[in-house]
């Protein structure tokens, strides 16, 4: 089994930036992904990193957010740049326990799921 727990959300300004975090305890992870849900909305995936530190973006924030890890803490972090309000949502960290695993932005593909992070932008 693998726990995770998302922090750093808050609220901000548009053009503001934020740094999520993610901490894992419990088995380690293979391939880590941030998810986010605005409300009436359906869940997205944000950017995804495998164990060998391949990423994966999603379209509508490349060149704004920026994922990582630190393996030897177990944490995975989001780093959220030039914010807007159509950047509100909770924000989820997930993983999987997948050897070689790639890193995808499918929900089915990670079993183990945070319990999410608000992060509020406005105008």
């Amino acid at each position: 089994q693998v726990q995770l727990v998302e922090s750093g959300g808050g609220s901000v300004q548009a053009g503001g930036s934020l740094r999520l975090t993610c901490v894992a305890s419990g088995k380690s992870p293979s391939c880590m992904v941030w998810f986010r849900q605005a409300l009436g909305k359906e869940r997205e995936g944000v950017a995804a990193i495998s164990s060998r530190g391949r990423i994966v973006y999603a379209e509508s924030v490349k060149g704004r957010f920026a994922i990582s890890k630190d393996t030897a803490k177990r944490t995975l972090y989001l780093e959220l740049n030039n914010l807007s309000p159509e950047d509100t949502a909770t924000y989820y960290c997930a993983a999987n326990r997948v050897a070689y695993c790639e890193p995808t932005m499918s929900e089915s593909d990670y079993p183990y799921w945070g319990r999410g992070t608000q992060v509020t932008s406005s105008s």
